[in-house]
This record gives C-alpha cells, structure tokens and sequence, in this order.
C-alpha cells in the first residue's frame, strides 16, 4: 500500500472539537468517560479530551450536568418528560423540560397531541413523555403518554435578595421558605405570587426552587383570591378552541320548540349575582278538580344546547366540574359568551330553556308534572330583596309589571311550605357571611345575610323541579347522576350524643335518626345559650353529601331521590341531568350518549372532587381576605364563641364579622390542659379550669396572617381564672405540652 493511499485510509482526529459535539447531540447526558469510549481514547489522551470538554464548555457550546455528564447546549434527548406551560398566540401549546439545567433559557416547544388521545385536553401544568424532532424555531413534541400534574409543586410570594431571592409557602404547613438562584427565578418580580418546583440540594440551608409559573402581584388589588385559586388548582384559563367554541354560538329560535315567550317567567337571585340560569312563574290551576291548586313552571337555561358532549367546551367544563365563587370574582365553568351572555336568563331577552311545569294541590302536594324544551324571555331580573318587598305588599316601580306573577307564586310557595313543613327536612339556621370587596381590592365591609322569605320560595321551588328530573329518570330508566346524602354514621351519632349529654339534653344511642330529630333537638336549644353552637355540631353530624349513579337519597331534604338539574351553567352534574333528559324525552340529537352512561360512575367522582376543591378555595379565600380585613385590628378585643375544641387548642368565632381564629392551649395559662373529646372541652389539670364548645368569651386578636388566613387569639375574659406559677414538678411537662399543642398552620 503506497503513502498516498494510507494518509485517504488515515482515520479523523479522535479528539476533533466537532467529533465530541456530535456525540453529545446523539447522546446528551454522556459522561467523559462515555466519550472517551466513544472515541476510543485512551491513555495520555484522556488529557487532551478533558482540555476540549473545558474550551467547549467556556465557549458555550456544550454544558456540564449532573454527575459529571455533558450535553450540547440547548440539545435535548428524543424522548424527554416535558411540562405544558400554556399557549402562544396561535392557540398551539407550549412545554418546556421537566428537568433544564442550563444557564440559557430551555428552547421552544410546541406540543402536538396524539392522534388517538382522549380525555380532558392538555392544561398547564400537566406532563408528558413525548418524542422531540427539531424544527426551525425549535423543538416538535409528539405526545406518547399523559403523566398528570407534578405533585411537588410550591405556591408562595416570591422576594428578591442580594444574592438569591426566597419563595414564603402560602401552605400554613410549610416550616421553610425555599431559595431561589437568579437563573431560576422565570423573570420573577419581588412580591410576586409564583408556582415553583423544589429542587435538589440546599442554599444556605434551606430547600431550594425553581420558578415555573408567575401568577401576579400580590400588590394588585383583588389579588388573595390568586392564592386560593391556584393553591387548590382551579383551572382558570380555558383552551382557544374552547373560547372558539363559544364565540361561535348563536341565538336559537323557537323552532321545535314550546314557545314560552309569552308567560311572564322572572328570575329572583342576590343582587351580586353573576349569572341567571334559572327563572320562576305560578299561576292557579283551572282544573275543577284541583280546587285551590296551583301550576309552578321552573325554567332552566338550555345548556346542553351549547355544551354536545365531546366537544373542546364540554371537555373543559368537565375538567372543571362547577363554577368556583369568590368574593371579588367567579371562575365559571363555562367562557362568558356563554356563562354570561347566551346562557344566562336575561331580562326582555329570548333565551332557549329545558322547563318544567308542575301542578300542587292546595296543600303543597305535587300532583304531577311534565318536562319541555322551550324558548322563553324574562319579564324581569329581581333581587331577592325587590321580590320580597312585593310579597309584602310593597312592589317598587321595577316590580309593579309583574306583581299579579309575584303574587301567585307567593301563594303557590305558602301551599308548597305547607308540604315542605310536613316532610320535615332539616332545618338549620346557619347565618351566610356576605364580604364586600372596594374598588382598592380590599375589604369594605364583612357581614351577614339578611334571610329572606324569597331565598326559602327559590329554594322550594328548585328543590321540586329537582325531585321532578329524578323521577322522570327513573320512570324512563335512564340513569341519572343523583344528589345523594346519606344518614349520619354511627361514629357521628355517638359523638353528638355525647356532647349533648355535657348540656342535659338526651340522646339515646342507637336510635334511628331522621331530619325531624336534629329539628327538635334545634328548637329545643333555641334562645338558649347553645343555640349558634348547636346549629354547627348538627351540621358537623351530618354526612358529606356528594355525586352518585346510585341512589340511596337525600337524608336532609328528607327525600327518596333527587337528582340536581338547576344550575347547567355552572354544574356539570346538572348538564349531565339536561343531557340525559332530553335523551329521555327525545327532545334533540343533543342527549345523553352512550360513553356517558358507561362511565357515570366515573364522571360522578370526579365531579364530587371539584365540588369540594371549590369549596375548599373559597373558604379559603374568604379567610385570607378577612385575616387582611383584621390586620388593622390587632391587639383589638372580641366578643367570640367557641365553635371547636382541639387537643392543641381551641377555635372562636367572633359575634361582629363571623371571622375564626385559634386560641393556643399554651395561652391558656400555665397548666396543662387536657382534651376531653366527650365533653369537647380542655380541662385544666389543676384548677379544673373549662374550655367547653359554645361558651362565650371576650379575646384579644394577636395575630392576623393575609398570605396563610391564620387568626390567633388571647382569652382576656375578665372571668378566666388569672395566669399562675407553675409548681417546679410539672414544669417539665408543661414545655413538652406546650410544644405538642404548637397549633398547626393548616386547620
């Protein structure tokens, strides 16, 4: 073999710059000594391939990861775990990796969802293992397998530091703040609320995190309910195609439909009201044999005209199962096109209706009823306090159109009442905290609804219209989603008993309990010193009422069956009732399909799920705008009531604004005080000084904390027994309880 033969046989450089990145763009994440192997590099050469992986590292080119591994800058493998970090303006979605250890920012990613996928579309926050392809701008993800949402995920308000900046967790449980390194902070702004991702390792010892999603100043105004919303992850962005959807709507005729246009139906809802899905008419009933009866017609915004099952709105309304509201906003389960314009049941306006028109005999007893799919118009939006002043006989000048409407359907609520009084549901008086927000964002004023006559005649009315949609259901055999509410547990019954022992009331255990034996035990403490209390530990005995496919009734309404159809535009529950009874009744194509009643039981869970994060959030949310409001007022007293004994403390409401807060055990003197779950008390060990559930005391607010909601209270009862010394023999024990009973920061 000639020489100029072997130097075009002669093999490339092993330790060329561009050999080394093109090994690490087919294999991120190589160690050197995987490139080593690679390049079959051996000995003494090790050296000058170190030298390389350095300059390429100064230039930028390549980056040093974990455990001593390399990658290309910007490289990613080809098939990766991504996080969705919402949509560009085209309405394509965009991810990032899960894991970027890069100083440069990650490049971008849009996300193109598999072809068979089914289910919820993607949402922010969710993760997938896709398969990568670079593109021009970027990288190309193709979906192979939903992960769900990451679970260690962090909400807190983010601070700018000299250094490194610091994440305070909103969670009252969390005992750290978390660090933050400059390249981390996502283009965070000093009091910001972020959503962050703990990472690995410690920075002057404390966890750190990386910043993943920017929520908005906490110096904005209305900016607590933020807090609630994303700490218990209500979706509050909804898909473009969703937002299309909606748009494209349009107005229905009366075509196929019983046109009702010409009954002056009214809605009746609070004055803040944010939607209008539900409307009211009676009249008396000319059948000769019903003398004195009545026909009620309940009207409900035909949602499932809008919301087909499948479609981008109706996936989402899904993921979102109900409306959540706040007191500064609503996160409606439907865009505003719909919640707020076309579904809604505005005045003088042709809206499209699933209705029921029922008759009642003089005595409030429902004689029969028929569902129909209709085009109605509101005669008039009332607030409840308009209505009310027109039963009374004092219509104003809104209600004047309507008052012979108004009067006829005050009558048919009187002979509703009579049966109602008769079925005996529970009846408990639990006062409704009305927050009013100002124009800055903060809290103008905190107090409590007026209970009207009209809330009871709306309620009445929607409870029937309820009991109607189940009936027909089963009288059709097609299975609704009911509204279950079972009997309280045994567990329950015991505890209540026993407390009610420690007030001379008895109870025997065992019996078989029904709504009317709450009520009883209800009047009886009426206009005692146990009354506000009372109303709480019934409602505390009672079981969860949640979403089922079977039915085992409603044990508070007193009732065999019931199944929610009032509310479509902000319950999903109630669409599925719409669906299934226009599917029963062969109103339209636009029922309740098949796939829907395979997986009942799977939708009513998951319903039951968002019902209770709604709930959760908005108690939440409630509690740090008071713990605001209150800030003002520290060190201020009260006049309070305890509503909770604990082994850590006790809890109190106050009389003025209904605000809770905890009393520490460790505050209440320098004894130990034990926890007699029986008798729900903390009892001093020496004194034989009581805490009981509803005794009144007069507190002193200690502490007010807006980020966590938390109140915490001094007793300053000018009949407490006074603070005393502790003998040296307990002193022990007194610290080691006083750290048991720290109260927690999450209740």
């Amino acid at each position: 073999m000639n020489l100029a033969k072997r130097k075009q046989e002669k093999k490339p450089d092993p330790l060329d710059k561009a050999r080394v990145l093109e090994i690490l763009s087919a294999e991120p994440g190589a160690t050197k000594r995987d490139i080593a192997r690679k390049l079959g590099v051996k000995g003494a050469d090790r050296i000058a391939l170190k030298r390389i992986l350095k300059e390429l590292e100064e230039d930028g080119a390549v980056e040093r990861g974990k455990k001593k591994s390399y990658a290309r800058a910007g490289a990613l493998p080809p098939v990766t775990v991504l996080e969705i970090t919402g949509q560009d303006n085209d309405g394509e979605l965009l991810a990032r990796p899960q894991r970027w250890e890069g100083e440069a920012p990650p490049p971008r990613i849009i996300v193109i969802p598999g072809r068979d996928e089914r289910g919820p579309a993607l949402g922010r926050g969710e993760r997938i293992l896709a398969r990568l392809t670079e593109i021009a701008d970027g990288f190309e993800a193709r979906v192979i397998k939903r992960l769900g949402a990451s679970v260690h995920r962090v909400l807190g308000v983010y601070h700018d530091g000299a250094r490194q900046g610091r994440i305070e967790p909103i969670d009252r449980k969390s005992k750290y703040e978390f660090v933050v390194d400059p390249r981390d902070r996502g283009g965070a702004e000093s009091n910001e609320l972020v959503m962050a991702e703990p990472l690995s390792g410690r920075a002057s010892g404390l966890p750190r995190a990386r910043v993943i999603e920017r929520l908005g100043s906490m110096s904005e105004p209305k900016a607590v309910s933020l807090i609630a919303i994303h700490a218990h992850g209500i979706p509050t962005e909804f898909p473009q195609e969703a937002i299309t959807e909606a748009e494209r709507a349009k107005p229905v005729g009366a075509r196929g439909r019983e046109d009702l246009r010409k009954i002056p139906l009214v809605t009746i809802d609070p004055e803040d009201a944010r939607d209008h899905d539900d409307a009211v008419w009676a009249g008396p009933d000319d059948d000769t044999n019903n003398k004195g009866g009545h026909v009620v017609i309940v009207a409900i915004a035909d949602v499932a005209h809008y919301v087909t099952h499948g479609s981008a709105l109706d996936r989402e309304a899904y993921k979102r199962g109900n409306s959540a509201y706040f007191p500064d906003r609503v996160v409606p389960m439907l865009p505003d096109a719909l919640s707020g314009d076309l579904c809604s049941l505005h005045e003088n306006v042709d809206r499209p209706c699933l209705a029921v028109r029922m008759v009642f005999d003089a005595d409030g007893n429902k004689r029969r009823h028929e569902f129909l799919r209709g085009l109605m118009r509101s005669a008039k939006s009332l607030t409840y306090a308009q209505a009310q002043r027109a039963f009374e006989g004092k219509p104003d000048a809104e209600t004047k159109d309507v008052a012979p409407a108004l009067r006829h359907l005050w009558n048919a609520y009187r002979a509703m009442a009579k049966a109602r009084d008769k079925r005996d549901p529970l009846d408990l008086d639990l006062p409704e905290r009305r927050i009013v927000i100002g124009d800055n964002g903060k809290i103008a004023s905190i107090g409590f609804r007026e209970r009207l006559e009209s809330m009871r005649l709306i309620e009445e009315c929607m409870i029937q219209a309820n009991v109607a949609a189940a009936e027909t259901l089963e009288k059709h055999r097609l299975p609704p989603i009911y509204r279950i509410h079972e009997a309280p547990s045994k567990e329950k019954l015991y505890a209540f008993s026993d407390y009610l022992g420690t007030i001379g009331i008895a109870f025997a255990k065992g019996q078989v309990v029904k709504p009317g034996t709450f009520n009883r035990i209800l009047q009886r403490a009426k206009g005692g010193t146990h009354e506000a209390v009372m109303n709480d530990v019934v409602l505390r005995t009672q079981s969860q009422a949640v979403y089922a496919p079977d039915n085992a009734g409603h044990f508070g309404l007193n009732l065999a069956r019931y199944a929610h159809f009032t509310s479509p535009i902000r319950r999903y529950a109630d669409l599925m009732v719409h669906r299934a009874l226009i599917r029963a009744l062969k109103f339209g194509k636009d029922g309740l399909a098949d796939k829907e009643i395979a997986k009942l039981g799977e939708i009513a869970e998951h319903i039951s799920m968002t019902e209770r994060r709604a709930m959760a959030a908005e108690r939440d949310s409630t509690d740090r705008y008071v713990a605001a409001f209150m800030e003002d007022r520290i060190g201020a007293s009260f006049s309070g009531r305890i509503t909770g004994v604990t082994r850590f403390g006790l809890f109190v409401r106050l009389a003025e604004t209904g605000a809770e807060g905890l009393i520490p055990a460790r505050s209440l003197g320098f004894e130990y005080f034990r926890h007699d779950e029986k008798k729900h008390a903390l009892i001093g060990d020496r004194t034989g000084t009581a805490y009981r559930l509803g005794d009144e005391l007069v507190v002193r607010l200690m502490e007010a904390a807006p980020l966590t909601g938390g109140l915490r209270f001094e007793v300053i009862d000018a009949n407490a027994p006074p603070a005393r010394k502790p003998s040296p023999k307990p002193r022990g024990k007194i610290r080691n309880a006083s750290r048991a009973q720290r109260p927690p920061r999450s209740r």
